[in-house]
C-alpha cells in the first residue's frame, strides 16, 4: 500500500486547501481539520488491497485535478452555469417529473437552476446553506447524521470528500411527510479536469415517503473526477426510491459511496446506473438494523472500449424478519472489464432473513472480462438465502427466434442487448428518465460491433 504522503495525485487536490481556519470552534471545520489530517496519513487504494484487487487506480493518480471553491481564488468557478450555452445543456437534462430539483456544476451548488423546498415537515436544500446557518433547527440535525452512517475509517477516497466538504444536498422529511413528485439531484461536470466531491445526506423520519434521482452527468468529453459520497437515514417504517445514474464522460473517472441505514419496517429500493466513465466505482452498503426492514438493490452496467465498471455491495441484515433481493447485470464489448462484489451477511439473531442475490453478466467481446464474486455470510440458522451468478454471450435460441421471424442476425443481437439492459432500467418509475435512458442504450447498441 502507498500511503498518500508525497502522493502528486492527492497533493495537486490539496494544493491550496491546507487553509482551513486552525482557531475555528466549528464542527464543520473541526470534522474537515480532522479528514485532512487523516487523509495524509491513509495509503490511497491500490491492488494490493483486496477489495480493490481487480481495480487498477494507477491511471487516476497520473491525472491532476482542480477543486472549484477551495483553492481557486476567484471563489467559485472558471466556468459560470449562466452561460446560455452550458444553461441549455443542463435544462436538457431536467426531469419534467422532478417536483423539486438541485443542480450542482462542477461541485458547486446553483440555486438558479434549482427549487429547493421548504414546506411543513419537508426541507430539501443546500448542505452549504444548512452549515452557514447555526440557528437553523436542520443544522443541529445535520451535525449528529453527517458521516456517521457512511463514516470514513480507513477510506482514503471517503475521508477526502468530508476534508472538501462544502458543497451537497440535505433532504429532510419528518414524520409522515411525502415529496410530491420526484426529487432530482443533479451534479454536472461542465469542464474539463476538475474534481468534485458532492455529498447528499438523507433523512427520513418514521413513515415518510420520497423518491430520489442521484444523477451525474457531463457536458464534455475530458477527464475529471468525481468522489462521491451518499448517505440515508430511514427511520421506522419510512420508504425510499433512490435511482444513481452515472454518465460521466468516457475519459472521467467516477467514484462513489453510499450507505443506507433502515429501521424497523423501513423500505429501500435501489436502481444503479453505469454507462459512462473511463473508471467507476461504486460502493453500496446496506444495513438493515430493525426487525421486518427490506431493501431492493438492483445494478446495470454497460460499458465497452477500455471502461471499467466496479460494484461492491453489502447487504447486512442485522434484525429478524428482514428481506432483500438483489440483481446485478453486466453488459461488456470490446475490451471492458466489469466488476462485481455482492455481500450478504446475516448476523446471529437475524432469524427468518429472506435474501437473495443474482449476478448475470453478457459478454459480446472475447477480450471482455468480468470478475464476480457472491458471498454469503450466515450466522442465523433460520435464515432462507441464495445467490447465482451467469456469465455468457447472447442465447443462441432467442437469436434464433428473432431471425426465424425475418429479422437480420445483426439486428437481433442488438435488440437481444437492449432487452437486457432495458429490465432494468424499466424499474425506474419516472417515464422521462426511462425514455432518455433506453434511446442512450439503444445508440451505444447500435455503435457495438456485436460479433456473429
Amino acid at each position: 500500500m502507498k500511503a498518500t504522503s508525497g502522493n502528486p495525485w492527492l497533493e495537486s487536490l490539496l494544493a491550496g486547501h491546507e487553509g482551513l481556519p486552525t482557531a475555528s470552534a466549528s464542527w464543520v471545520d473541526v470534522r474537515r481539520r480532522g479528514a485532512l489530517e487523516q487523509a495524509h496519513a491513509l495509503a490511497l487504494p491500490t491492488r494490493t488491497d483486496e477489495a480493490w484487487r481487480f481495480t487498477d487506480l494507477s491511471s487516476l493518480y497520473r491525472m491532476a485535478f482542480k477543486v472549484l471553491g477551495q483553492s481557486d481564488p476567484a471563489g467559485v468557478r472558471s466556468v459560470s452555469a449562466d452561460t446560455p450555452a452550458v444553461m441549455g445543456r443542463i435544462a436538457a437534462h431536467q426531469l419534467p417529473e422532478a417536483a423539486h430539483r438541485l443542480v450542482f456544476v462542477d461541485g458547486i451548488y446553483e440555486p438558479g437552476l434549482s427549487t429547493a423546498c421548504v414546506a411543513e415537515g419537508i426541507r430539501v436544500c443546500s448542505l452549504a446553506d444548512v452549515l452557514a446557518a447555526a440557528a437553523d433547527p436542520l443544522h443541529e440535525r445535520v451535525q449528529g447524521t453527517l458521516g456517521r452512517i457512511a463514516g470514513t475509517d480507513d477510506d482514503a477516497l471517503a475521508t477526502l470528500n468530508m476534508a472538501f466538504l462544502q458543497q451537497g444536498a440535505v433532504v429532510s422529511l419528518e414524520r409522515h411527510a411525502q415529496l410530491t413528485g420526484p426529487l432530482h439531484l443533479l451534479f454536472v461536470s461542465a469542464q474539463a479536469d476538475i474534481a468534485a466531491h458532492p455529498r447528499v445526506l438523507v433523512m427520513l423520519d418514521a413513515h415518510a415517503q420520497a423518491h430520489i434521482v442521484e444523477d451525474h452527468v457531463s457536458l464534455h468529453a475530458g477527464a475529471g473526477c468525481v468522489n462521491a459520497v451518499t448517505e440515508i437515514l430511514l427511520g421506522a417504517g419510512a420508504s425510499l426510491r433512490h435511482a444513481r445514474i452515472q454518465r460521466d464522460s468516457g475519459a472521467a473517472f467516477h467514484i462513489a459511496r453510499c450507505a443506507v441505514e433502515l429501521q424497523r419496517d423501513a423500505r429501500y429500493e435501489s436502481v444503479a446506473i453505469a454507462l459512462g466513465a473511463r473508471l467507476s466505482r461504486l460502493d453500496l452498503d446496506v444495513h438493515l438494523r430493525g426487525e421486518g426492514a427490506h431493501a431492493s438493490v438492483d445494478g446495470l452496467a454497460m460499458i465497452a472500449g477500455g471502461q471499467l465498471a466496479d460494484t461492491h455491495t453489502l447487504i447486512d441484515h442485522a434484525c429478524a424478519h428482514g428481506t432483500s433481493r438483489q440483481t446485478h447485470k453486466v453488459i461488456l464489448a470490446g475490451n471492458a472489464q466489469g466488476v462485481f462484489n455482492g455481500r450478504i451477511l446475516v448476523r446471529p439473531g437475524a432469524q427468518q432473513t429472506d435474501s437473495s442475490q443474482q449476478s448475470r453478466t453478457l459478454l459480446l467481446s472475447d477480450r471482455a472480462r468480468i470478475d464476480a464474486k457472491p458471498q454469503l455470510e450466515i450466522f442465523a440458522d433460520d435464515v432462507k438465502c441464495a445467490h447465482g451468478a451467469t456469465v455468457g454471450q447472447i442465447e443462441a435460441d432467442e437469436l434464433f427466434y428473432l431471425v426465424s421471424r425475418g429479422i437480420a442476425p445483426p439486428a437481433a443481437r442488438r435488440l437481444l442487448t437492449f432487452g437486457f439492459a432495458a429490465d432494468l432500467i424499466n424499474r425506474l418509475g419516472i417515464a422521462s428518465l426511462e425514455q432518455r435512458l433506453r434511446e442512450l442504450v439503444l445508440e451505444q447498441t447500435e455503435s457495438l460491433r456485436i460479433p456473429a
